[in-house]
């Protein structure tokens, strides 16, 4: 079944609050029926970058902010150790509601699907032609296929900065893939590599 799409919930405006809030109302797709609300994205409006994640976890879902679980503080620790300052970032996610399955009492992530990340694109562009970044930083696949292209490859092109129209994006792993590594030291020290390169690009 194809979802309606966020479009029609998206108000005609440049103000970040004024989506924040229109966001919460939005049932472009299925995904608000089960989390507990809509994690807008946060940050500067007049930020140079903008770091897009795949979606909220179960602490973003809960608390209502991105990057505030492990995986958010994993960034927190690269954007340091890359000397990028995090409150200079605006962060989002490519879908905006927590999609997981339960097992037991635990709610286990589960990727969105294109219907999903297709029908919440309208929030993202419109946050993007709000902040008017100069580089969008994408954290994981799904991040990179919402906002370069449906066929990017991280595995192939991690660490290139492509030219996009109105910005240039750079794509990495996402956090969460650090957390889970066989060898956690050396993907986390790859990781802050390509946060260096995004603090590079940013000038």
């Amino acid at each position: 079944m194809r979802a309606p799409g966020a479009e029609e919930f998206v108000p005609d405006t440049t103000d970040l609050a004024t989506l924040r809030e229109a966001s919460c109302g939005c049932r472009g797709c299925d995904l608000y029926r089960h989390a507990t609300q809509t994690v807008f994205g946060e940050g500067p409006a007049d930020a140079t970058v903008v770091m897009v994640g795949e979606q909220p976890g179960d602490q973003e879902d809960q608390q209502g902010h991105p990057f505030v679980g492990p995986a958010g503080h994993l960034l927190d620790r690269a954007l340091a150790d890359a000397e990028i300052d995090r409150d200079t970032v605006y962060l989002t996610n490519a879908v905006k509601h927590f999609k997981f399955t339960e097992r037991g009492k635990r709610r286990i992530h589960k990727a969105p699907g294109r219907t999903e990340i297709v029908a919440c694109s309208a929030w993202m562009a419109a946050e993007l032609a709000v902040v008017r970044p100069k580089l969008v930083v994408c954290l994981g696949a799904i991040a990179a296929q919402a906002v370069i292209d449906p066929a990017f490859k991280v595995s192939q092109q991690r660490g290139q900065v492509v030219s996009m129209p109105d910005y240039r994006a750079i794509a990495t792993v996402h956090p969460s893939a650090v957390l889970r590594a066989p060898d956690r030291t050396e993907a986390y020290a790859a990781f802050v590599e390509d946060m260096k390169k995004v603090r590079a690009a940013m000038t």
